[in-house]
């Protein structure tokens, strides 16, 4: 069928994509220049006019880095590296970046784009696995409902930084007796008389003496920005068994971040592509800043011995919590076995250098949380200095370290609310980047195992955006707090070294990994032998080791969840366990529905379920080479049978046969 003699339905373009692309008459050329035929959400220039590709290598790349890129390489790994002997921390770091960081983000990768195919489709390379596609789409649908809250909490700060002063510079009207910018111990003193006396330890610095370690009495206060967090920003109740009411502030912060997300996904990849060229390189603007500012501030350089400084601590790397820290960081940091490595990589053109990609957007993301580390403990060292506290006693990683001990220095600076707006859009774009590459895994996952799907891409974004934005709600009650710390303690845990075991066993033993390296060279060219010999070690052996002895430590040292002081009541335990076998049963079910359709004996029903589909293969003809010439894919199939049968087509009372 000719340009000239398709079908015109003007009031129905959305109907007019369907048929096109049903339409065994219309070549793969006619797609691409046919303006019925053509999506909006994709480009005529699209090596694959039906999914889409990258509008540029930079839209991708910078997609990437923004995913890997968030929130725990500046919460988390500065904290780890100081607590973990400083710079001796950089070692183990990065012996686990190669052991398990890069091969597992490399073959995820890869593995996306030699099928253009999202997190459960590409399971058609080993069908008794496709249950574990399943499972990372589900912990990131639970991760997309309260890493939103989190970027919520941080457009709440914003928002209240644009005051003078900044409202937890002080104990103001929302305060109790216990708050104080100023320790408030007592000190056990002898009198002139020989009597002894109780006074505060203040008093004896207003008069230049100091209060003995052991006479000393501590009484527990907490400081303005913490007392800011809990009574003001969450509201935050006793603990989970007080739900209490929304906290409506931040319900409509979490509002705004999803409107956020639905409009900068609304085209998918071909809006996405274009936003994170401000949130995913503004961070590092700010965080230029805060080092240079930090850099200047007295004390500062206290911070840094402390963090990555002469005060490295070597003798740590003796021990196993060390290295069990490292690979847990590097592992989570990279956001392998998640999904999201697939369903960005599947829009990538065939021929894309992944082997180049992964090594940027790896060394991107540790040299991000190495440089990230000196921006926070540069100013941590000035807040140490001013309250003539240790270091240590200031340093804190995730929430305490985000909304509590970070602002609290920031607040202590001149002009602190110009501070203090860049650290929150900081965190706020850090946050958006990675909440983008979820809601992509999700919509990808739907869109490919749901053909129809296809052409109504911003129905599917928005909705979706809705129905988490209604599920977070618990998320930002008085309880809220106690939710979110429940999800991503047990979804986002243990969960994903499961699935990342079995994607490296799938992979590797049941697909094969002599294949699987076949199947990159046809999208990278040929490579020597010894280029894959570090590859097949680490996808064989070094990596499912690693990766192994983290799940039996995590868990061996397995505790129940708290938040802070508050431990958890035995029925939020259950609910995590609940969260979490929800998460893992898929991969046992969908095992078990593959063997029990498939034909034959059971040993043939197993050696079926462990082998390609018929479809499986790259996702274009002219693509799939030697290779896969005999293996046909499901849209041709279907277009084959198209091609045996009449098809009419009513629209508007008008029938169009094609």
């Amino acid at each position: 069928m000719g340009k000239n003699t398709l079908p015109v339905v003007a009031d129905r373009p959305d109907k007019m994509i369907d048929l096109c692309f049903k339409n065994p008459a219309v070549s793969e050329s006619e797609k691409k220049t046919t303006d019925l035929c053509h999506d909006p959400h994709t480009a005529k220039n699209d090596e694959n006019v039906e999914r889409g590709n990258w509008s540029s290598k930079t839209d991708y790349l910078l997609s990437m880095v923004g995913y890997a890129v968030g929130l725990g390489n500046v919460w988390r790994f500065p904290y780890l590296a100081y607590k973990n002997g400083g710079g001796a921390f950089l070692i183990p770091y990065t012996i686990m970046l190669a052991l398990a960081g890069l091969p597992l983000f490399f073959l995820e990768c890869s593995f996306g784009q030699f099928t253009s195919q999202g997190p459960v489709s590409v399971w058609k390379a080993v069908p008794i696995l496709q249950g574990v596609g399943i499972t990372m789409v589900i912990v990131s649908t639970f991760v997309a409902i309260y890493y939103n809250c989190i970027i919520a909490y941080s457009i709440y700060y914003l928002f209240a930084s644009f005051q003078s002063p900044l409202p937890w510079s002080d104990c103001y009207d929302w305060s109790d007796k216990n708050c104080s910018k100023f320790p408030n111990d007592l000190c056990n003193v002898t009198s002139e008389v020989g009597r002894f006396i109780v006074v505060n330890t203040t008093w004896l610095s207003n008069k230049n003496e100091t209060c003995p370690k052991q006479n000393v009495i501590p009484v527990p206060v907490q400081n303005p920005s913490e007392q800011y967090w809990d009574k003001v920003a969450l509201r935050r109740s006793s603990g989970l068994d007080e739900t209490g009411e929304v906290v409506w502030h931040l319900a409509l912060c979490l509002l705004l971040s999803w409107i956020i997300v639905g409009a900068a996904l609304y085209k998918g990849i071909k809006s996405s592509g274009k936003v994170v060229y401000f949130t995913a390189t503004f961070p590092y603007v700010v965080l230029l800043i805060l080092l240079v500012r930090g850099a200047t501030l007295e004390g500062a350089g206290e911070g840094i011995e402390y963090y990555i400084g002469t005060q490295s601590n070597f003798s740590k790397l003796a021990e196993a919590e060390v290295w069990k820290d490292a690979a847990t960081q590097i592992f989570y940091s990279l956001s392998t076995a998640w999904g999201g490595l697939m369903a960005l990589s599947s829009y990538n053109k065939f021929h894309n250098n992944c082997y180049s990609d992964s090594i940027i957007v790896c060394v991107t993301n540790c040299g991000t949380s190495v440089f990230a580390g000196f921006a926070v403990f540069s100013v941590l060292g000035h807040i140490a200095h001013v309250s003539k506290k240790p270091v240590s006693e200031v340093a804190q990683s995730g929430f305490g370290l985000a909304f509590i001990a970070y602002p609290e220095a920031l607040s202590k600076l001149p002009v602190s609310p110009l501070w203090s707006v860049l650290f929150f859009v900081m965190l706020l774009t850090l946050g958006l980047d990675s909440q983008f590459a979820i809601m992509e895994t999700i919509t990808t996952t739907l869109q490919d195992e749901f053909k129809f799907l296809k052409s109504k891409r911003i129905y599917v974004t928005f909705i979706a955006c809705i129905l988490l934005f209604l599920l977070g709600l618990p998320c930002v009650t008085r309880a809220g707090i106690y939710w979110v710390n429940l999800i991503d303690h047990f979804c986002a845990g243990w969960i994903i070294l499961i699935a990342a075991v079995l994607e490296l066993i799938g992979i590797g033993y049941i697909y094969g990994g002599n294949r699987f390296i076949k199947d990159i060279e046809m999208m990278i060219g040929e490579k020597n032998w010894y280029f894959w010999l570090w590859w097949r070690a680490c996808w064989y052996i070094i990596s499912p080791l690693v990766l192994i002895a983290i799940l039996i430590w995590s868990l061996i040292t397995f505790t129940s969840p708290s938040y802070g002081s508050v431990v958890y009541p035995d029925w939020g335990t259950s609910i995590g366990w609940c969260m979490t076998a929800f998460c893992l049963s898929w991969i046992p079910i969908i095992a078990l529905v593959k063997t029990v359709k498939a034909k034959g004996s059971l040993w043939q029903r197993i050696r079926t379920v462990c082998s390609p589909t018929a479809d499986w293969g790259p996702y274009l003809e002219c693509h799939r080479g030697d290779r896969y010439k005999h293996q046909q894919c499901a849209w041709d199939q279907n277009l084959k049978k198209l091609r045996e049968t009449k098809v009419s087509v009513i629209i508007n009372d008008y029938n169009t046969q094609l």
